[in-house]
């Protein structure tokens, strides 16, 4: 099963247009280190290109790549924080149960890839190329690596959180349980995503495949929410 355990989008595929100029130069910035990085990336092999080559490529020093990502690791699985954030926005909400409210943090995932997918000219070769990618980012030791510390992160945020929502005496150990099943999801969704480009199928019957896999998976778990609001 793969080990990526966050969707990933090429060319900042997902970044919304708002806020003010400069913070859409800043994420255009990024977008573009992120994508000259993965392509680079994909051609060479992880360990045979240079951060330094990478801002060359973009016409900026390497200082400047480092400020938008912390390691080399980043530029090429630069989704983790996204995902960070909605979860801890979804999680943090009392209204919304968490599993349906993770449901809903995964499902923007897949149709932000999907859609895409579907607005590529050729969709087979960008799957493909998601494809490769999966391959780099789980045949890479540095890079499983950091997913690993990755997943972590999401794990522990995740268990914070529905310790607050618990209504149990001792929280702790039901809420790290209970999150590692919730990030277990995300695994779900990769590996299912993995399986179906390979096997062609257009944006809409992956996402239909894909998701079906993964709610699958969310009502095997169910009963291990039940007293977390």
């Amino acid at each position: 099963m793969s080990d990526t355990a966050v969707t990933w989008l090429p060319d900042g595929a997902a970044a919304e247009e708002t806020g003010g100029l400069r913070e859409r130069k800043k994420r255009q910035m990024r977008a573009r280190l992120s994508a000259t990085a993965t392509r680079l990336f994909l051609e060479r092999g992880f360990d045979d290109v240079r951060v330094t080559e990478i801002a060359e490529a973009c016409g900026v020093s390497e200082r400047t790549v480092f400020n938008y990502f912390p390691t080399k690791e980043s530029l090429l699985l630069d989704r983790f924080d996204d995902t960070l954030t909605a979860l801890r926005t979804a999680l943090a909400d009392p209204g919304s149960p968490p599993l349906p409210a993770a449901l809903a943090v995964l499902d923007a995932e897949l149709d932000g890839l999907t859609a895409w997918l579907a607005s590529q000219p050729d969709p087979a070769a960008a799957s493909e190329t998601l494809r490769r990618f999966r391959e780099l980012s789980t045949s890479t030791p540095e890079l499983r690596s950091h997913q690993h510390d990755m997943i972590d992160r999401l794990t522990e945020t995740a268990a914070r959180l529905l310790a607050d929502r618990s209504s149990a005496p001792e929280p702790a150990p039901a809420a790290h349980i209970a999150a590692v099943a919730l990030l277990g999801l995300w695994r779900v969704q990769a590996a299912s995503l993995q399986r179906r480009l390979a096997a062609h199928h257009p944006p809409d019957r992956l996402r239909t495949l894909v998701s079906a896999d993964v709610h699958i998976a969310a009502a095997t778990i169910e009963p291990v929410f039940r007293g977390f609001g």
